[in-house]
């Protein structure tokens, strides 16, 4: 199994990103799929969440400003950030959860995302 995220970068405060994670190697329609991110000095805590049932952003801090997505065909997961604050400067980072006979959790490697002017 291969997470890897691309769309991290710089921006400006009050910009815009989106964050993809590709899935190889997972039936990805039956993944449950999360976005989590570590700013400087902090743990890790999920962002949200996208299951068959549908996508909950978990993080109250984001609400209103992000939106996960997935399309199942191309086993892909998306994060749409908008209105970023210096407070989303992190390592976003995609995990896949499934069960394959036993549960089975994978990590991407993280994508830097830095908001600053």
């Amino acid at each position: 199994v291969q997470l890897v995220e691309s769309g991290g970068g710089l921006v400006q405060p009050g910009g815009s990103l989106r964050l993809s994670c590709t899935a190889s190697g997972v039936t990805f329609s039956n993944a449950v799929m999360s976005w989590y991110r570590q700013p400087p000095g902090r743990e890790r805590a999920v962002v949200g969440t996208s299951t068959s049932a549908g996508t909950r952003i978990t993080a109250d801090s984001v609400k209103g400003r992000f939106t996960i997505s997935r399309d199942n065909v191309k086993n892909t997961l998306y994060l749409q950030m908008n209105g970023l604050s210096s407070e989303a400067t992190a390592v976003y980072y995609c995990h896949a959860l499934f069960r394959d006979g036993e549960w089975r959790s994978y990590w991407g490697q993280g994508t830097q995302v830095t908001v600053s002017s």
